[in-house]
């Protein structure tokens, strides 16, 4: 039927219903038939199909294989439509349609309330097909599928409760009814989501098992759905799609590449089986349903109809656009919600709930008869008048159009393929020895086709635009190496998770916000995640270090995997952007993906020149990955040509795992930070003794600060002091200069001892492993070793002489005259330099008070900023 539905321009489901339709009446009469038909009809009328079956063996198939095929990513940009339109258009379809019918007929609230929850359900498998049909874009088939998913949830969850209520089970009561369906639908979210989860853990172990992995997604899809409904009270529909959607994010990485593929096909033939077998099934029974109408419920029939369209109509133009104010939702387009209200259908899931209410014994005879001939009648007066309308209307809205930006890149694109082609063929036309006459014909073909596309192309677009569309195609391209990479298992899967959704979401800025989108995007593409973040915070907190560490190694691993696609992204661009955007536009792109490529390389430097033997593992890793998946295409090539047997590749493959298996081990990145062996590496603590050190260790606590973060703050002066074990900080000083503190140096202190006056943010200029040490514990340590005591009121003292003479240079420099050809009243940072020399001489200085004197000196062409780097000294082994 789908080819016959193809050549009649009719929607599938809608051929499905009248097919349905006729050989349902056929197996109710068919006395005319011989009786070798007469048989075969018999035993089709005899087939019984209860709703038990609808429900539990098709819409766990339909749902499941909905799920799987959602972009996760676009289903999260239009959450706030989606949800608007499956839960709150269910809840105002069914009240609407319940207090409409209650005042125009005599079945009672409830019985109205039900038969409003069974027709809110919508059927996406007929409008995604005319979709597809047309060519509506691809934002509205999200929109359409993803609320069909949560609406079926909605929808049976509500019913579920009515139908309790009707069989004497439960009150009708506004919280009541609220309080279970909100049990209902978090609940079976919450289960799905820890089944699907569980489900991806297992394709982990089960990869390299294709029939394993496609069995596996089968018992989830209706695990899920039966555990959840039948265990645990919450909604199984719900339940299911959740755990599609997470087996289609995140399962696409953890079994292998070609499995997936398999999966896809497998799931997509399923998903027909299901959807036509149950539609089929449906509409066989309509007959059967229908034959016992009068004309009062054919015309309810039609009051649901057109109430119903209101209830759509109040949320898609009325709440939408409210939600589209909020942060929460997208704003939808007009068009977009025309075709929404239109496109409501509905299909198999409702005639199956509707089929549910007549098994039920606990609800009047009356009742039932009612809501199976309007759920009926108003399921096919759905398909035959908003079915057969919906193409047409689609047309006349243009939503089938491209766009004037995505009409030009066709025809350049068309253009740079056929004069690519052309060339081609000439050369196969030659190689063939084909005459002349014949070349010609076919060069005209070309021809006439280039001619159509050459008139104006890409000048018709702006400078924004060709750069704004030259960066989704480099965008796209970079989501295929990304899967590409996974494919060949030069990464695994847990990073290819993070790569390919870090690819998306930079798609999806450059959709929404062109070149300032992708600007902020690769800016927040190399920032710490969240993950890295709270594992920072626990290490801070209670000195945790392995979750640290693994996060520190993944983010090593992402951005030279990153690094490595955007070298070729560049060479992409320049390649095949080109000739479709012109010189201009690709090297904007270039430039754009060089600063990308700039960001990436800045955060790899500080990781290599604090971890190097951990990148150097990683190189080593990446290319043998590369070297064990050029071998394994090598063998495979050989078995495909017959070159080797089958015993012979296997034997290969087990020396390949063998030989390979070393680099998929991950060496542990080492950020420990034991104090004992840091307090080693700062001269301050040298030639204590060994009691002194293990004091002193107990006291210090480590902590590893990143690139750019704040060490030690404006409200943390006073509370503790740090020393600096390996890497180095930058103390940024109240006149805008900046000292340098390296390896042995530390900071703070002057806080501790009462000096608050002069109080400078400290940031770290690498990864920095740190000691820090509370200001209770500095004065117990002061206290009970009387030679460190000594050695920090040294040091201590000598910046306390240079905060003065830089305090005087600063007074004196401040009440000179403004005139600029007058010299400063005050003293010269020479003067200073030299009162300071005098000063730490005459107090028998060190090393710490010569050094500053050296800053002044050092500074002196800087003017006044030269005076501030008077405070801080830095050792002469410190980076400068």
């Amino acid at each position: 039927m789908p080819p016959l539905a193809g050549r009649l321009k009719l929607p599938y489901s809608v051929l499905l219903a009248i097919v349905g339709c006729l050989l349902g009446i056929i197996i109710h009469v068919h006395g005319w038939a011989p009786a070798w038909i007469g048989d075969f009809l018999d035993s089709l009328e005899r087939f019984e199909i209860s709703s038990e079956t609808f429900l539990m063996v098709f819409l766990p198939v339909l749902l499941f294989e909905t799920a799987l095929s959602m972009n996760v990513r676009r289903l999260m940009d239009d959450i706030g439509p989606i949800l608007m339109m499956a839960i709150v258009a269910v809840v105002v379809c069914t009240v609407v349609v319940g207090v409409t019918l209650d005042a125009v007929s005599s079945y009672g609230l409830v019985v109205c309330l039900l038969l409003g929850a069974i027709v809110a359900t919508t059927d996406p498998v007929a409008v995604v097909g005319i979709f597809r049909e047309v060519g509506a874009p691809k934002r509205l088939t999200t929109l359409v599928e993803g609320e069909s998913l949560f609406n079926d949830a909605a929808s049976i969850a509500l019913y579920s409760v009515l139908l309790a209520v009707l069989g004497g089970h439960g009150e009708l009561t506004v919280g009541g009814i609220f309080n279970d369906f909100i049990v209902h639908f978090i609940g079976g979210g919450i289960a799905g989501f820890a089944m699907g989860r569980l489900a991806c853990f297992l394709f982990a172990w089960l990869r390299g098992f294709p029939t394993a992995e496609i069995t596996l997604t089968l018992t989830l899809a209706y695990l899920s759905f039966f555990i959840s409904e039948h265990y645990l009270n919450v909604s199984g529909v719900v339940a299911t799609v959740i755990a599609g959607l997470v087996v289609g994010s995140t399962g696409r990485t953890r079994m292998s590449p070609t499995t997936f593929e398999y999966l896809s096909s497998a799931w997509g033939q399923f998903g027909f089986w299901a959807n036509s077998l149950i539609f089929l099934f449906a509409a066989m029974l309509i007959p059967k349903l229908m034959a016992a109408a009068d004309w009062q419920e054919l015309v309810l029939v039609g009051v649901v109809f057109v109430v119903t369209l209101v209830a759509r109509a109040i949320v898609v133009f009325g709440l939408l656009p409210l939600l589209g104010l909020t942060r929460l939702g997208a704003k939808v387009s007009n068009p977009y919600k025309l075709v929404m209200l239109w496109g409501g259908l509905r299909g198999a899931v409702s005639l199956a709930l509707a089929l549910a209410v007549t098994e039920q014994t606990g609800v009047p005879e009356e009742a039932r008869q009612f809501i199976a001939v309007a759920t009926t009648g108003f399921v096919l007066m759905t398909l035959f008048v908003n079915g057969i309308s919906l193409r047409p209307l689609i047309r006349v809205l243009g939503l089938n159009q491209l766009s004037p930006v995505e009409r030009t890149i066709r025809n350049q694109v068309l253009a740079v393929a056929l004069e690519d082609l052309q060339g081609k063929t000439d050369e196969v036309a030659k190689a063939e020895h084909i005459g002349n006459e014949v070349r010609d014909r076919i060069r005209a073909v070309f021809d006439a086709s280039l001619a159509s596309v050459h008139d104006g192309q890409v000048g018709q677009m702006s400078d924004e635009q060709r750069v704004a569309v030259g960066l989704t195609i480099v965008a796209q391209r970079e989501e295929e190496m990304f899967f590409s990479i996974l494919k060949a298992q030069i990464v695994d899967w847990r990073m290819a998770e993070a790569l390919l959704a870090r690819a998306e979401r930079l798609e999806d800025a450059i959709r929404l916000g062109g070149v300032p989108g992708f600007e902020r995007a690769i800016v927040a593409d190399v920032r710490y995640s969240t993950g890295f973040r709270l594992a920072l915070r626990l290490h801070y907190v209670f000195g945790f270090q392995s979750w640290l560490a693994r996060e520190l190694g993944q983010r090593f691993a992402n951005l030279m995997s990153k690094r490595s696609v955007a070298q070729r992204l560049i060479a992409f661009a320049r390649e095949q952007i080109t000739p479709l955007l012109g010189e201009e536009a690709t090297q904007r792109i270039v430039s754009l993906h060089q600063r990308r490529l700039d960001l990436i390389e800045n955060a790899l430097q500080a990781l290599n020149l604090q971890y190097p033997s951990y990148a150097q593992w990683l190189q080593e890793s990446y290319l043998g990955r590369v070297a064990r998946e050029i071998e394994r295409i090598r063998y495979r090539d050989m078995l495909e040509q017959f070159l080797i047997s089958g015993e012979v590749y296997a034997d290969l493959m087990e020396q390949l795992k063998s030989r390979w298996s070393h680099i998929d081990r991950h060496p542990p990145l080492d950020i420990e930070m034991s104090a004992a062996e840091l307090i080693k590496r700062v001269p301050l603590f040298e030639g204590l003794s060994p009691d002194s050190l293990r004091a002193i260790s107990k006291l210090l606590k480590p902590r590893l600060a990143l690139p750019d973060q704040r060490v030690l703050t404006q409200g943390r002066h006073g509370e503790e002091m740090c020393f600096v074990a390996s890497g180095a900080v930058a103390a940024h000083l109240p006149d805008n200069t900046m000292i340098e503190l390296g390896s042995g140096e530390f900071f703070g202190e002057l806080g501790l001892l009462g000096e608050q006056q002069l109080t400078p943010d400290v940031t770290s200029l690498g990864y920095s492993k740190l000691l820090m040490l509370s200001s209770r514990d500095f004065h117990a340590l002061l206290a009970r070793d009387e030679n460190l005591r000594d050695r920090i009121q040294v040091v201590a003292k000598q910046r306390l002489r240079a905060i003065e003479v830089w305090k005087q240079f600063s007074q004196a420099s401040n009440a000179a005259p403004v005139p600029a050809p007058a010299p400063p009243a005050g003293p010269s940072p020479a003067q200073a330099a030299e009162a300071a020399e005098a000063a730490g001489a005459s107090e028998g200085s060190g090393e710490v008070d010569r050094l500053a004197v050296r800053e002044l000196r050092s500074d002196q062409a800087g003017g006044d900023d030269a005076a501030g780097g008077a405070v801080l000294g830095a050792p002469e082994t410190a980076p400068r």
